[in-house]
């Protein structure tokens, strides 16, 4: 197969950059409601002891994470190389996240991991044909 060819995963290499700009979306909404929302602190008591967590930090984090995801999802459609290792290294942090996320909520976090493994695969494999598509 040549560089130049273009199969039916170019629309997956889509799909990978729609999906980054709705994780984007979800993001800003999260990480806005967590910086505006009242209370600054979350604590978490254990048998081991307490966990003290900044809300606004995180909210930040997710609206600034948000904005890349939205951002690099948009440069996805130009067929960028750059666009590409991007988001594959995103994706990566979000499904490390996600794995974290696992014993809070499994099956949202197992629905997101199955996506971001999707997405890396497309953009992995067929990414080139995303560039060969749009010329």
């Amino acid at each position: 197969m040549s560089d130049t060819q273009v199969t039916g995963w170019v629309g997956w290499g889509w799909f990978a950059g729609i999906v980054l700009i709705i994780a984007g979306a979800i993001d800003i909404i999260y990480g806005l409601i967590a910086v505006f929302q009242p209370g600054s602190a979350y604590f978490v008591a254990s048998e081991g002891g307490l966990v003290l967590f900044n809300v606004q930090g995180w909210g930040w984090w997710h609206a600034i994470f948000g904005v890349l995801l939205i951002l690099v999802g948009v440069a996805l459609f130009s067929g960028a190389t750059w666009a590409r290792v991007t988001a594959i290294v995103l994706v990566a942090i979000n499904a490390l996240s996600q794995l974290m996320m696992l014993p809070l909520q499994p099956w949202w976090s197992l629905i997101v991991l199955t996506l971001d493994i999707l997405v890396i695969y497309a953009l992995t494999v067929h990414g080139r044909e995303l560039r060969a598509a749009r010329a």
